[in-house]
């Protein structure tokens, strides 16, 4: 069961953990780059002010973005602010989705994202949670992906095992961590394959922010997955 409101609450905390690491850089450390291919620090910030924009427009009714060249447009244009531009950017559109959702009443519909994905509109506090804390991750200032609350691995674990089930690049894969077992992939021939490990490192393979290197396999080499 999907628990909206438990989910907004968690946005709050992690976004003020966000802000808080944020508001520790300066000028300097904002324009170097994160831990994601291309973007810099300030392209992860511009990515996620310009993110709870897009998900206000989602439950509002509206196309998530005008289109995906917009998207990259706002996103490398707003890269090179300050810190503090970045900052308060970041705080005013955050409380702006989180106002958005306080007055969203059919939380059971069906509403559309990016590239046409649906879903129901009482997932988008977690899609939320999941942009901020992954991404705070990926500013590479010392919140790492072991330092996750443990639910949050969980249920971040079950979406992607779910997004990947039947792909047709990804073989029959039995997924095991933290006492818990995942099936996903199939789509793809071969032999099935059974992954375990510690719980952040099996997330963090699933979401193409570790290698894979530290997970046991058996039945086969490590699946390589598709990016998201």
């Amino acid at each position: 069961m999907i628990d909206h409101v438990r989910d907004l609450g968690a946005v709050r905390e992690a976004t003020d953990r966000l802000l808080s690491a944020a508001g520790r850089m300066d000028n300097v450390s904002l324009a170097e780059p994160s831990r994601l291919p291309g973007w810099s620090r300030g392209h992860v910030l511009a990515h996620l002010s310009r993110n709870a924009d897009a998900l206000v427009n989602v439950l509002q009714g509206r196309p998530m973005y005008a289109s995906s060249e917009t998207r990259d447009q706002d996103i490398a244009r707003d890269a090179p602010r300050p810190l503090d531009e970045q900052l308060a950017d970041l705080r005013e559109s955050a409380a702006g989705f989180l106002q958005a959702a306080a007055g969203t009443a059919d939380w059971a519909r069906t509403v559309t994202l990016r590239n046409g994905v649906t879903d129901s509109a009482s997932r988008i506090p977690f899609r939320r949670l999941i942009e901020v804390e992954l991404h705070h991750v990926d500013l590479g200032t010392g919140y790492e992906l072991d330092d996750l609350p443990e639910e949050f691995v969980t249920r971040e674990t079950d979406f992607l095992a779910k997004r990947f089930t039947g792909h047709p690049d990804v073989v029959a894969t039995t997924v095991i961590a933290g006492g818990r077992t995942w099936t996903t992939g199939g789509g793809a021939g071969g032999g099935a394959v059974t992954v375990r490990g510690a719980a952040p490192e099996v997330m963090g393979w699933l979401c193409g922010r570790r290698d894979g290197s530290a997970l046991i396999t058996e039945g086969g080499p490590l699946p390589v997955l598709p990016p998201l």
